[in-house]
């Protein structure tokens, strides 16, 4: 089959369940990964010859695509900051608004000629701390998960992109104290509420793991006010918190920090105009004490 009626067929197979947009997207992806062909490679060779071999790979991935299975899944690799990650069902897909949170770190730090340190709590596939890695080549770079298998992949990502991280494994939840001093943590961690889950759509749903996503109505900061506990006593002078939040909790989030004593803190909206990024700094001295709060 010429690659101009395959992208016809792959049309047809999934207009009922995706956007144009979407579909035209997916095709792209996959002329890369299953033919290696760019777009524009595409365009320039509509008569390109799909092997009966490829076109059994790509009938295949059409079924998964029906079911709504992440594309990134199904390939087993995702772009994040312009580098290329491998994912699968133990780690969260990353998304282009942590792009933007880590765009903002970047330019808070870009003048610093000294080492950094930087954390990254709940670090699943480890494109945060890649990307800062990568673009701070000086920091030491150190991330947590809660998972082995998410650390195992997040350990292969930085071989394949060249960079050192420290990567531990813990729960943030149960520890009480981080055993080193950072100028900057950084944290995506779950913020979705039980009842927004009618909000998130089915690949996510059913497909990305609800440990890194999801956290119980009751308690939706829960990982907020944790971690921001553990960086008053191990941020270093006027270090700086950098979280990604639910779009809905922004003045709850705002007050938690406020409340810990964090100044300078800036809420921030993303590219679709949600309040989805916040950073503050650490307070000279920690006020009252921590279990009064």
């Amino acid at each position: 089959m010429k690659i101009a009626a395959l992208k016809i067929h792959f049309f047809s197979e999934l207009q009922t369940i995706q956007e144009d947009s979407e579909i035209e997207s997916f095709f792209f992806i996959l002329t890369e990964y299953l033919q290696h062909l760019r777009r524009i490679d595409v365009s320039l060779n509509p008569d390109f010859e799909v092997s009966e071999e490829d076109l059994g790979k790509w009938n295949a991935i059409i079924l998964e695509l029906k079911t709504e299975k992440p594309i990134q899944y199904i390939t087993g690799e995702a772009w994040f900051y312009g580098h290329r990650f491998e994912v699968n069902e133990n780690t969260l897909i990353p998304r282009p608004e942590t792009e933007e949170l880590v765009e903002w770190i970047v330019e808070s730090i870009k003048n610093e000629v000294s080492s950094i340190k930087i954390l990254d709590i709940g670090t699943g596939s480890g494109c945060i701390p890649i990307a800062l890695k990568k673009e701070i080549p000086n920091a030491i770079v150190s991330a947590i998960d809660v998972s082995e298998k998410a650390l195992e992949m997040a350990r292969k990502n930085a071989i394949d992109n060249e960079v050192e991280v420290h990567f531990i494994l813990q729960n943030i939840l149960e520890t009480e104290s981080l055993i080193e001093k950072y100028d900057i943590i950084v944290s995506n961690p779950p913020y979705v509420r039980n009842l927004e889950k009618q909000e998130i759509k089915k690949n996510v749903l059913a497909y990305e793991p609800h440990l890194a996503l999801f956290v119980e109505d009751s308690n939706a900061l829960l990982f907020y006010r944790k971690i921001a506990e553990l960086a008053l006593t191990s941020l270093s002078p006027n270090g700086k918190l950098f979280f990604e939040i639910n779009q809905y909790l922004g003045k709850e989030t705002v007050e938690l920090l406020e409340n810990l004593g964090f100044k300078n803190i800036e809420l921030r909206k993303d590219f679709v105009g949600n309040h989805r990024m916040i950073c503050c700094e650490a307070p000279l001295t920690p006020i009252g004490g921590i279990e009064n709060l």
